[in-house]
């Protein structure tokens, strides 16, 4: 299926023609498109004449201000249908209006081949998010939410574009603290029989571990004991983590969200590999009886091997570089982490470049995406740890709550038990998730459950009402979409039609914006905007029974598509009822 390229991309074809016609002997220029704020000005901007003046002035050249050049600009564009109106406003800003057959035209795109059509273009074909990636022994709390859906809706957008995603659950399986929790559950003889069980162990391993020499000096032979595979270790080991999967799964398959494990324990053989390729390209230097690297612009090393031997968090980020850039040919490597680990990821990018793993520019490359924290209503953070806030409980919360509004909307005389229940997850756990998400990841934000699950405002149940409203219209029409597809033509005429029209088609720069910025939230303020144009149409325009009735369903037709395609994008689970 050929897919549509972004409106701002076809914009930006045509302006490249027209300023190689114009200025092409003087000058290169890449168009600068942007949408206009102000629609009374047109739907697009091209802002290059100014800096082409300041290039070309003195040059042999008969232009003598901005805004000649801009005129010739326009007068020099090629033969399109795609423009209904071009105009040159102030220092010589060049205007576009789209034509209401063009918006038309790319919406029956997508009501005969999907929105898949719409997907955008991106020059990779395999890549690999990094996200949630907890420590085994201890529950999910509220600090790996952002991880988990932030990185889920990185992946799912890559994934719509036609890229192939491994999403990769780094958690925490190895190191000193497995000894110390082993040592302890052997002396004590304690039955682990769930998450709860072993986080409570974890505690008092790590209490132990601080205060008793003798029982520390016991942890870290427990480590190189299970480092040997000792058959006892090994198993108990295998059985702690196989008891943390089981709880974390649950969890992702509330939240919807597919990972696949490839935790610290994993990349281990392969650290041999890693610091044998480091030694190869002389990076490794003595430090105090460590081996690190020095890098420029840091005051301190990145340490590979500590004085006595044992590996850090760098070693085993690096080998999993090198694995995931050697064996598994990722070409982008997307790690999902709070803003306080910047520094540290962005010491080993730099050390894998030196080393050759990465090349300065262009692909593959390693990416950090960081995310600030989640505050509680008094302002101050969240704590997930010792007797904070475990992630269970929230959406336990989020579903209680969506199930008592539901009933007092009166659904529970008008529903199944099973058709309430599944509404008030989809509500509950879309709401929390929403909440996250459309807020700039690198900010802080405050959880407020009144506030996430308002039915006004930028809210994921604002969202699903909407959604719901566009299916509701469809299905009281009682009328087929496909026979309307086969025997009607869209056409968009009234204001609001239109505007409506041109945001449903600017969906794929959105998409595109929201990858190449790492930015959810991106994609969350494009589909807010969506409910309320529709809002402001379905207002506007009679639907059901008006003489526009087959186009306007249409119209509601390609709403439907792209909303639930942005939703599903998020990570939501849209109703067609509320």
């Amino acid at each position: 299926m050929a897919r549509c390229p972004s409106v701002r991309s076809e914009i930006s074809q045509i302006f490249q023609a027209a300023f190689r016609s114009t200025v092409g002997e003087w000058v290169s220029v890449e168009p600068i498109v942007t949408a206009c704020n102000n629609p009374k000005f047109g739907d697009y901007q091209i802002n290059n004449a100014m800096g082409i003046w300041s290039r070309i002035k003195g040059m042999q050249s008969t232009y003598g201000n901005p805004v000649s050049i801009a005129q010739d600009v326009l007068r020099n564009i090629p033969r399109t249908s795609l423009f209904e109106k071009t105009s040159v406003a102030g220092a010589g800003y060049i205007n576009v209006t789209l034509s209401a057959r063009f918006i038309a035209e790319r919406l029956t795109t997508v009501l005969h081949q999907g929105v898949d059509a719409l997907a955008p273009e991106l020059p990779v074909k395999h890549a690999l998010v990094d996200f949630s990636s907890p420590n085994i022994a201890k529950e999910l709390h509220v600090g790996h939410l952002r991880s988990t859906v932030i990185g889920d809706s990185v992946a799912r957008m890559l994934e719509f574009c036609n890229v192939s995603v491994m999403r990769r659950n780094h958690v925490g399986d190895w190191g000193t603290q497995f000894g110390m929790l082993l040592e302890h559950i052997f002396e004590t003889g304690a039955e682990v029989e769930g998450i709860g069980d072993l986080q409570k162990m974890y505690v008092e391993a790590s209490e132990r571990f601080k205060s008793d020499e003798q029982f520390k000096a016991k942890a870290q032979q427990g480590v190189v004991k299970l480092q040997r595979s000792e058959a006892e270790y090994h198993a108990k080991w295998k059985s702690l983590c196989d008891v943390s999967r089981r709880a974390y799964e649950r969890t992702y398959g509330r939240l919807n969200v597919s990972l696949e494990e490839k935790g610290e324990s994993f990349y281990h053989p392969y650290i041999p590999y890693a610091i044998k390729a480091l030694e190869e390209k002389g990076l490794l230097q003595e430090s105090d009886g460590a081996r690190v690297i020095f890098l420029e612009g840091y005051d301190i090393p990145l340490i590979v091997t500590k004085t006595d031997g044992a590996i850090t968090y760098a070693t085993t980020d690096l080998a999993a570089l090198w694995y995931r850039v050697h064996v598994e040919k990722a070409e982008w490597i997307i790690y999902v982490t709070d803003v306080g680990q910047k520094q540290h990821f962005d010491m080993f990018f730099q050390a894998a470049k030196l080393a050759g793993w990465l090349p300065e520019h262009g692909f593959p490359k390693a990416q950090h995406i960081g995310f600030g924290m989640v505050l509680g209503e008094d302002g101050k953070r969240i704590r997930g740890r010792k007797g904070g806030v475990l992630l269970a409980n929230l959406l336990d919360d989020a579903k209680s709550r969506s199930h008592k509004e539901l009933i007092e909307r009166g659904r529970k005389g008008e529903w199944s038990g099973q058709d309430l229940e599944a509404a008030a997850e989809a509500l509950g756990y879309g709401a929390v998730k929403y909440a996250d998400l459309k807020n700039n990841r690198e900010t802080n934000y405050r959880f407020d459950f009144d506030q996430m699950l308002d039915i006004k405002g930028n809210t994921a149940v604002y969202l699903f009402y909407a959604y719901a409203r566009v299916c509701s219209i469809i299905r009281k029409s009682g009328r087929s979409i496909d026979e309307i597809k086969q025997i009607c033509e869209l056409v968009v005429e009234h204001p609001h039609e239109r505007s409506l029209g041109l945001h449903l088609i600017q969906f794929t720069e959105t998409v595109e914006d929201s990858i190449s910025r790492l930015l959810p939230s991106t994609l969350c303020d494009y589909l807010y905007t969506l409910s309320e144009l529709f809002t402001q149409f379905y207002t506007s325009c009679k639907v059901n029974g008006s003489l526009q009735e087959a186009s306007r369903l249409l119209l509601c037709e390609a709403a439907r598509l792209i909303m639930k395609q942005g939703l599903e994008l998020l990570g939501l689970t849209p109703l067609e009822r509320l």
